[in-house]
């Protein structure tokens, strides 16, 4: 294996490459070679072969952190704060040609000058992989730009590019070429050692600022208020002892449920997209796509293509949905502006020349490379808008559909080609959120999935791969979820304390919230729809959701009033809907029983678990990540339970296989123990086993 640090002498200078591909990642073996090279430029400078030490890195990035992979097993030597120390006795100057984060910025913390490229991005984001700097950030960082400027950017892990890294003085200057400008800097101008600068001064208002930051940006988590800690005693300890209490907690934490959770979410986005097989093969070409609804799904699925430089024609009815639509996407692009994520003058130019209305059902279609259709989710509709686009297409257009419950092979039966056709289920706002289920249905061929993650990919969305059932993977454990949740009801439980337990275990909010927010009618119509198609309920059927839409017209927020009353705008619990609970349980003869939040919360986590379980063993998920990611990134799942897969591996299989067994004891009507849980259970094996 090649030495992962290159030497070469340069002039008076000895440069140190960081070459670990892809993004030099710090293993075991490239601080080894670099405590090397630290030995080697010492005896370098007391000879006077040099008089300056230059660290840079190979491709497009300086060093992008640690190697995320070594923290599921010991600290292996030499560690990383031991090599720093070793480089800060250096006259060392860090040329940060790309990406320097985590242990990356802290090498770059460990020299007299740090020099950066304007694309460069820097920061300690530890804390979003539940660990905090590890090798002297949290006490180096204070000393060099002060508390106020290190507690924000330290606790939420934020990253900044060159010239805000510049600003705030993470940097000491800006250059295209950051290595040239090393080798020709005047050493005069380089800095103390960061450890002989004075400790920062106190700032209990920004470390109670951060503080509450923290506890609502990064609800439920360790990390970022240990992070703040720490950097607290900055203020106060030598550097020495700081740096002895962050290691012990960074290594405490890497240890923990949080940090592997987190880090099983980290390597899933990255195993998200395209399989292997898919890979291999050349993604055709989409430069306009056809988006056939400018609703507010519609016109946010136009924006956000449009947003990665592709043309846009939107389809609608007649010329006074066409107005709405264009009104839609213009309010779009007006927040964006006055986001400052867009200039006016850019702003006017996509609209003008990269957006075409059309409407009507006698309107020449363009010949446009995909087509996502976002119309009104009934089967008849979309079957007769798909009728229309595959006669009126070229036969190479790709057909997708963005529909979230329907069956995607019965809206396929009507194009010709099915080959071409299958589902983008974009979240809402299409335009923000970042997930994208691609929905395989039975004609689809490998080159239309493999085209479709590749434009998923241009729009920075992580993609996974489902297959066709009732809600695909999301949905499906949605329905499975909230029904958990009104049987809870049925038993004993009431709206607010569910969403109040679920709150409290990370969702981003309760069940019962969720469901005023989008609206009661839209989950109604759903099992409406499906009691029309003769879609057979299983479960015990609670009939206080349909109830509240039927008699009492209460359709969420937007009616004031749904599972919460809403008289000045803020959830109020209902005492209409806690007697239409207690009449439901009356009518079922259950005695109702106390719960407490935990075991709310289990048992709903189970519900999901089951149903994620279910998922996998159909097929319908490729691996027990993609139903993670789906979760976390589509409904709110506390990221730092790594979803409900990850969540069943470490609460135990054999463990969860008892308790299952124990709920089909009380209600064998609404569980079961998911035949898949069972035979991991038995062979000893995890849901981990099976993401490959």
């Amino acid at each position: 294996m090649s030495n992962p640090i290159r030497q070469e002498f340069r002039g008076n200078a000895l440069v140190l490459t960081v070459d670990n591909p892809p993004v030099n990642v710090i293993s075991q073996s490239v601080r080894a070679a670099l405590l090397a090279a630290c030995q080697d430029a010492k005896a370098a400078l007391q000879t006077g072969r040099i008089d300056r030490v230059v660290i840079t890195g190979a491709g497009r990035a300086f060093v992008a952190g640690a190697d995320a992979k070594e923290f599921d097993g010991p600290a292996l030597d030499p560690q990383l704060p031991d090599v720093l120390n070793a480089l800060a006795e250096l006259p060392a100057i860090a040329a940060i040609n790309g990406a320097a984060l985590g242990g990356g910025y802290e090498i770059a913390l460990s020299c007299r000058y740090r020099i950066a490229a304007p694309s460069a991005v820097l920061g300690l984001p530890e804390v979003t992989l539940g660990v905090v700097p590890g090798s002297g950030g949290t006490q180096r960082l204070p000393r060099l730009i002060g508390l106020e400027k290190a507690l924000p950017l330290i606790s939420t892990g934020k990253t900044l590019k060159g010239k805000a890294a510049l600003s705030e003085g993470m940097v000491d200057a800006l250059a295209d070429d950051p290595l040239a400008e090393a080798l020709a800097l005047d050493l005069s101008r380089l800095r103390p050692a960061i450890s002989d600068m004075p400790a920062p001064a106190p700032a209990p208002v920004a470390a109670q600022a951060a503080r509450e930051t923290a506890q609502k940006r990064m609800r439920g988590q360790t990390a970022p208020l240990k992070a703040i800690e720490l950097m607290e005693q900055a203020a106060t300890l030598p550097l020495a002892e700081g740096m002895a209490a962050e290691r012990a907690a960074f290594l405490d934490l890497r240890a923990g449920e949080q940090a592997r959770a987190l880090r099983h979410i980290f390597f899933a986005e990255r195993g998200a997209g395209a399989s292997r097989d898919l890979r291999k093969l050349d993604p055709k070409p989409v430069d306009h796509v056809l988006v056939a609804g400018g609703g507010t799904m519609g016109a946010a699925i136009a924006y956000a293509l449009n947003t990665a430089g592709i043309e846009i024609t939107l389809l609608e009815n007649d010329a006074e949905a066409e107005a709405r639509a264009r009104a839609n996407v213009a309010k779009l692009f007006a927040d964006a502006v006055s986001r400052g994520k867009l200039e006016q003058a850019e702003s006017d130019r996509r609209q003008s020349d990269t957006f075409q209305f059309i409407s009507g059902h006698d309107a020449e279609l363009p010949a446009a490379d995909m087509v996502i259709e976002a119309v009104f989710e009934d089967l008849d509709v979309k079957r007769a808008l798909f009728t229309r686009l595959a006669g009126a297409l070229p036969g190479d257009t790709i057909l997708a559909t963005n529909t979230s419950y329907l069956d995607v092979n019965r809206i396929a039966e009507v194009v010709p080609d099915p080959t071409r056709f299958l589902g983008l289920h974009f979240f809402a706002p299409a335009h923000l959120m970042k997930l994208v289920e691609v929905i395989r249905a039975e004609g689809t061929s490998a080159q239309t999935l493999a085209t479709a993650f590749a434009l998923t990919g241009r729009l920075n969305k992580i993609a996974v791969e489902a297959g066709v059932c009732d809600g695909f993977i999301g949905n499906r454990i949605l329905t499975r979820y909230r029904q958990t949740a009104d049987v809870l009801l049925l038993e004993g439980a009431l709206p607010a304390q569910v969403d109040r337990a679920m709150m409290a275990f990370g969702m981003a909010m309760g069940p019962y919230a969720v469901q005023d927010l989008s609206g009661l009618d839209i989950a109604y119509a759903n099992r409406k729809r499906k009691r029309d198609a003769g879609i057979e309920f299983t479960g015990r059927y609670v009939p206080v959701a349909d109830r509240l839409v039927e008699d009492h017209a209460r359709l969420g927020r937007k009616t004031k009033a749904g599972w919460y009353d809403y008289p000045d705008g803020r959830p109020v619990p209902s005492e209409l809907v806690d007697n239409e609970v207690r009449r439901a349980s009356e009518e079922d003869k259950v005695t109702r029983r106390e719960f407490t939040d935990d075991e709310i919360a289990r048992r709903l986590a189970l519900s999901m678990i089951a149903e994620g379980a279910e998922i996998v063993d159909e097929g319908i998920a490729n691996r027990p990540a993609d139903v993670d990611l789906v979760l976390v990134h589509g409904y709110g799942f506390p990221r730092w339970r790594g979803g409900p897969m990850r969540l069943a591996d470490e609460w135990g299989l054999p463990e969860l296989v008892r308790e299952y067994k124990a709920l089909v004891a009380e209600d064998a009507k609404s569980w079961s123990v998911p035949p898949l849980v069972e035979r991991l259970a038995r062979e000893g094996r995890s849901f981990s086993d099976l993401n490959g």
